[in-house]
């Protein structure tokens, strides 16, 4: 049964976002197999951020937000876990000790009245403004989703023209390492 077909069939699980952090050797093709499991099982990725952590190591993390059923949580689990050249999958939903953040460029068009109000805005998020013109402003946010997401929303009156965000970057709480 594939990943949609299994939301509709199963009511009675309650479907959750999870944010699953994957280390693996990094080497070409790996992130196109983790993705692949995903998209071959009918599963969504909802935010997908990869970087090399470990130079020396040649090791990449890879965060992912899905969303699912547990059951559907633990199969991607496994099945990612059985890739090889993956070292660890750890969920940090189930910790409850993650720390999420996203960056967000945001381009914004604006004279007069409404350049004063979007700086207004912007000190009010804490937003930087990186580039700024007679005609606009590109502004950099850092945050959780939904503060950036509300920023968008109160931008979008004033002029908003593009945006651009990383996806989420998670990190567990303590002093303990992933899964530790």
């Amino acid at each position: 049964m594939t990943g949609s077909a299994y939301f509709m069939a199963s009511t009675a699980e309650t479907i959750s976002t999870h944010t699953l952090v994957v280390e693996v050797d990094n080497e070409p093709g790996i992130l196109a197999r983790v993705v692949g499991l995903f998209s071959g099982r009918g599963y969504n990725i909802e935010s997908l951020t990869v970087s090399e952590t470990q130079h020396a190591e040649h090791v990449s993390r890879i965060t992912v937000v899905t969303t699912g059923t547990k059951s559907v949580i633990e199969q991607i689990k496994a099945q990612l876990d059985r890739l090889v050249p993956v070292h660890k999958v750890v969920d940090l939903t189930e910790t409850g000790r993650a720390l999420e953040r996203e960056l967000m460029l945001i381009k914004v068009r604006g004279k007069g009245e409404q350049r004063g109000e979007a700086l207004r805005i912007a000190d009010a998020f804490r937003a930087r403004v990186i580039d700024a013109t007679v005609e606009s402003f590109v502004f950099e946010l850092t945050g959780r989703g939904d503060k950036l997401d509300q920023f968008i929303e109160l931008m979008r009156p004033i002029g908003l023209v593009e945006v651009c965000r990383t996806g989420i970057a998670a990190i567990s709480r303590g002093p303990d390492p992933l899964g530790g």
